[in-house]
């Protein structure tokens, strides 16, 4: 499975950009709790209470994994991954990447409808059939369970604005 001549990377910088955006994740929540409350209330927990507990061993991990990171920086230096597996791993996040992005365009059901699809042709090489049944039925069942069962409005483009939806 791997190629033992494919380049590799190694797992210095992405132990520490991963580490490093969770401890500014952390941090984000930490002071967001702090901004909301996280105390202890009359009737209870404050709605930070929970979160700034989170935030703190979140914190705490990420902050270790980064620490011990930078120490070891100039040690070995094992492998994180090679190219081909980089490959696959872009083969998946850059379509959901551009799928976020749509969502905003498009709406959720048209970039629902497009993403399986691709995924299904490009990856699970799926005939037509198979692949335009499946792409239009999870956004229709998405509509009914959300849209119509619980009255929980998902995010809508210019198409299902023209259909009235």
């Amino acid at each position: 499975m791997n190629d033992k001549s494919s380049p590799t990377v190694g797992s210095r910088w992405p132990e520490a950009i991963v580490s490093a955006a969770l401890v500014g994740a952390a941090a984000l929540v930490i002071v967001d709790s702090l901004r909301v409350g996280n105390g202890w209330a009359d009737d209870g927990p404050q709605s930070g209470y929970f979160p700034f507990y989170i935030g703190v061993l979140l914190l705490l991990s990420s902050g270790t994994v980064l620490v011990k990171t930078l120490l070891r920086w100039r040690g070995e230096n094992p492998v994180f991954a090679d190219r081909t597996q980089l490959g696959r791993v872009l083969a998946v996040l850059v379509p959901m990447t551009v799928y976020v992005g749509a969502i905003w365009l498009l709406g959720i059901y048209v970039s629902s409808f497009t993403l399986i699809g691709y995924f299904m042709r490009r990856h699970g090489k799926y005939g037509w059939p198979v692949t335009g049944l499946v792409s239009a039925a999870v956004p229709l069942v998405v509509y009914l369970v959300f849209e119509r069962w619980f009255l929980v409005l998902l995010p809508k483009g210019p198409l299902e604005n023209l259909l009235g939806m």
